[in-house]
């Protein structure tokens, strides 16, 4: 298996952490998220990874030499303007061509244990387009998935007005957490050019008629680290032993 990781973005909400440094240096622990999150892929048998890049890619890409890629092979894909999410993953689509097997799409700012083989494989059971990972928490913007826990919609808060792409009878609202499983065969289906939110894209796939499924991952831990405040509390849960980073 392949994987990407999301780490271009400029990190404004962690500031002043990323006012010398790119996002994906940022250290919990001692180990910095890009490392942390290397590390957790290479767990789940994953060696070849590409890293998008922008803010302060230079150091990015030094930091991998310095250390030897942590033992796998490491592609960077640079943006010289952000591309969002979608257009990210467009720009390194070559990455994956000619592959059958799903790729993990991972944001380098989430830290979680959750079990990507269980995710896989329940992706490939329900031989869907796009798994995401998701909780039942609080958050500003949800995804609205049915019964089926096929994506339906979306919804800002849990009083904004829903989008709804797919009627259902009944929807649940979760939390997205930054991690998903795709099927190749969704690159040649993103269609949007520029910078766009992939989200944007599984909505359009959904009202389709393509499965973007739900993982539900509520038994794990997970936290962003989108801000200075959720760095120190991820030290905290490590420290309180609720979270692990040893291999």
């Amino acid at each position: 298996m392949k994987a990407m990781i999301l780490a271009a973005g400029l990190g404004t909400r962690l500031r002043p952490l990323t006012n010398e440094r790119p996002k994906a240096l940022v250290e919990v622990a001692g180990h910095t998220l890009l490392e942390i999150t290397l590390r957790r892929l290479s767990e789940f048998g994953i060696r070849d990874v590409i890293v998008n890049v922008h803010h302060f890619a230079d150091m990015v890409v030094a930091y991998l030499k310095t250390n030897d890629n942590f033992g796998m092979r490491v592609e960077i894909s640079r943006e010289d303007i952000l591309l969002d999410t979608g257009g990210g993953l467009k720009k390194a689509g070559w990455f994956f061509a000619g592959d059958d097997e799903p790729f993990v799409l991972h944001n380098v700012d989430v830290i979680s244990n959750i079990d990507l083989q269980r995710m896989v494989r329940l992706h490939r059971e329900q031989n869907a387009l796009a798994t995401l990972a998701v909780q039942d928490r609080e958050t500003s913007r949800y995804l609205l998935f049915d019964r089926q826990n096929q994506l339906c919609g979306r919804q800002s808060g849990r009083d904004g007005k829903p989008e709804i792409v797919r009627s259902s009878d009944a929807m649940t609202a979760l939390g997205f957490s930054g991690i998903h499983t795709i099927s190749p065969r969704l690159l040649p289906m993103l269609t949007e050019d520029g910078a766009f939110s992939i989200i944007s894209s599984y909505l359009r796939l959904a009202g389709a008629g393509e499965k973007i499924a739900a993982f539900r991952s509520d038994e794990y831990y997970w936290r962003d680290l989108g801000k200075p405040e959720h760095v120190l509390q991820a030290n905290e849960d490590i420290e309180q032993k609720l979270l692990s980073l040893r291999n």
